[in-house]
C-alpha cells in the first residue's frame, strides 16, 4: 500500500516535488514500516514500483 501526499511547497521549484509515503515490510523483523521521501514528480512511478 502506498499513500501520496502533496507537500505544501507551492512556490518556485517546490511544485516539482511530492512527499510520498510507502509501507514496506522489514526483512529483519517482518514488521511493516513507513518510508517517506520527497520525490521529483518525474520519478513517482519508479518510487512506487520498487519493493
Amino acid at each position: 500500500m502506498a499513500k501520496k501526499a502533496v507537500a505544501s511547497l507551492q512556490t518556485g521549484a517546490g511544485r516539482n516535488f511530492t512527499k510520498c509515503i510507502k509501507m514496506v515490510k522489514s526483512k529483519k523483523s517482518g514488521a511493516y514500516e513507513f518510508r517517506e521521501e520527497m520525490i521529483h514528480n518525474d520519478n513517482l512511478k519508479k518510487f512506487f514500483e520498487e519493493k
